[in-house]
């Protein structure tokens, strides 16, 4: 499993993990980051293995441990690998839907040594959380939040935004203070997985976006020093790109439930990069040899204008998944860059959500679940 390392200097170990410990969800979010054709993935690493990786990874250099999935909860082994990641020193932090959730598994969690929970709400009000979660949630995930307050954990809530909810970014802001949240990340949605199938009726309009991020911003203000706001820029109304991973293959490694190892959560769908399994190589051969994780490193494989762009160093040129999603070219600029030639796929893409918008002919929103998965997508 030879790779090069292109044109990189320095190759730096991962510091960030991303253990999607599984699929499985009882959340049918629209927007989910998951693969479309994730019900063909039926496999799940065993509680060992997952054992075996995290140790690997930690070994590497890796410091902080992201749980998610799917529904991490689902896993019944969660307090055991949570332990076991304590013992080896990360700082565990657990991303949940809350669902399912009871105070019981707060205590053995916290027993167990994690360190921190992060809860995602989908609306300020019932109707809309749990129309957008395809599940009645919305009363357990506000009791959910209580219970991390109430048993010393850092009260971290994570808002997904889109089309049917920006509009409720005061009432978003006033439930997330209610709640006693210390950090409050509000999240427009990244067009991957689920989101990119149904983009037409989740993007909002220029004006939407620039008045909620108006109304988050001056809420800073009243709120410094108690509760912190992230608030994640929409890419497709932004004239640079964000700096994708941080750099391919720099920070951050991704394992799937299968054991597979992704440079980025969303790197199953490009083209070409033979993405190795942990059941195969350890996680050093992964990430110092495997062609997936040299694929993009350095700059050598830089089309222009990013080749010769001052500013490559900052941005990457881009998300590649994103570049492949809209241009089919995974070497591509990514469109959201003013400079890219093909900027004009960005403004398409607003146009065709705007014409949604009203006009009686927008088709349902997909929602993420078995069946339109295996309907969706073709078999591997």
């Amino acid at each position: 499993m030879a790779g090069l390392h292109n044109n990189m200097t320095t190759l730096t170990p991962p510091r960030w993990l991303l253990a999607e410990l599984t699929y499985a969800c009882p959340l049918q979010c629209p927007y989910c980051s998951n693969p479309v054709d994730y019900a063909h993935y039926k496999t799940e690493l065993s509680t060992d293995d997952w054992k075996r990786v995290l140790t690997q990874a930690r070994q590497m250099g890796a410091v902080q441990l992201g749980l998610s999935g799917g529904e991490p909860l689902t896993r019944q082994d969660l307090p055991e690998l949570v332990q076991h990641a304590r013992a080896l020193g990360y700082y565990s932090n657990l991303i949940t839907s809350g669902y399912g959730m009871t105070e019981a598994k707060i205590i053995e969690l916290k027993a167990a040594g994690l360190d921190h929970i992060q809860v995602s709400i989908q609306a300020s009000n019932q109707q809309l959380n749990d129309h957008i979660a395809g599940t009645e949630s919305f009363v357990h995930k506000k009791q959910v939040a209580h219970w991390v307050k109430q048993h010393g954990y850092p009260m971290v809530l994570c808002v997904v935004l889109h089309r049917d909810n920006i509009g409720q970014m005061a009432d978003i802001l006033a439930m997330a203070e209610e709640l006693g949240a210390d950090y409050l990340e509000l999240a427009n949605t990244q067009y991957y997985g689920w989101a990119h199938l149904n983009r037409d009726l989740l993007l909002p309009t220029k004006a939407q976006f620039e008045q909620a991020e108006a109304i988050a911003q001056a809420y800073k203000e009243k709120v410094a020093g108690k509760m912190k706001i992230y608030y994640v820029v929409p890419d497709f109304y932004e004239d640079r790109p964000k700096a994708c991973m941080n750099g391919w293959g720099s920070t951050f490694l991704t394992i799937a439930p299968d054991g597979t190892a992704l440079p980025c959560h969303s790197a199953r769908q490009l083209p070409g990069l033979d993405c190795p399994n942990v059941n195969d190589y350890s996680i050093a051969e992964i990430w110092n040899d495997s062609k997936a994780f040299n694929f993009f490193r350095g700059d050598d494989w830089m089309k222009e204008p990013c080749r010769s762009c001052d500013e490559k160093a900052k941005d990457f040129g881009g998300c590649r998944c994103q570049a492949y999603l809209l241009t089919g070219d995974l070497y591509a600029t990514d469109p959201v860059c003013s400079k890219s030639t093909q900027r004009g796929v960005i403004r398409q893409a607003i146009e065709s959500a705007q014409q949604c918008v009203g006009s009686g002919t927008e088709k349902p929103l997909v929602f993420r679940n078995n069946k339109n998965s295996k309907a969706l997508s073709s078999p591997i």
